[in-house]
């Protein structure tokens, strides 16, 4: 299977975690092996959000938010150029912010937790595209 880049500006955070994606996907798929040339392409689309959770009473500051992936994907067949199977999926992680002067521990739970959304999205459609290709449907 063949996985084209997501379209999001490049360097932008979105274009990471599209990268986390795709990554993620291909070694669910196929480890580190290469094999025959790909039959399928997979187009991904997905948007991000975050909401805060809890707010601390002495200084109105979040301290836990959830940050959460919606994604649509579609399975294209590269020999018919037909959609073969399409699907949507969701994830949602939820993350604590540490005191408002550590900000760089605010920055890293905020980026784990698009790790960990991405890693989510992955195994829903890897889990989705293996029983595609055995069952057919």
């Amino acid at each position: 299977m063949k996985s084209r880049p997501v379209e999001k500006p490049n360097a932008s955070r979105e274009a990471r975690i599209g990268v986390e994606i795709r990554n993620a996907l291909a070694f669910k798929l196929y480890g580190n092996a290469t094999g025959m040339p790909p039959t399928h392409r997979l187009v991904l689309r997905f948007s991000s959000s975050r909401s805060t959770l809890l707010l601390d009473p002495l200084t109105a500051l979040p301290s836990s938010e959830n940050y959460g992936l919606d994604a649509q994907y579609n399975l294209i067949e590269l020999a018919t150029n037909k959609s073969v199977m399409t699907g949507t999926t969701f994830s949602r992680v939820s993350y604590d912010i540490p005191g408002s002067i550590q900000r760089f521990a605010r920055a890293r739970a905020f980026r784990d937790a698009e790790d960990r959304a991405a890693n989510e999205i992955a195994e829903n459609i890897q889990t989705r595209l293996a029983s595609f290709f055995v069952a057919g449907t």
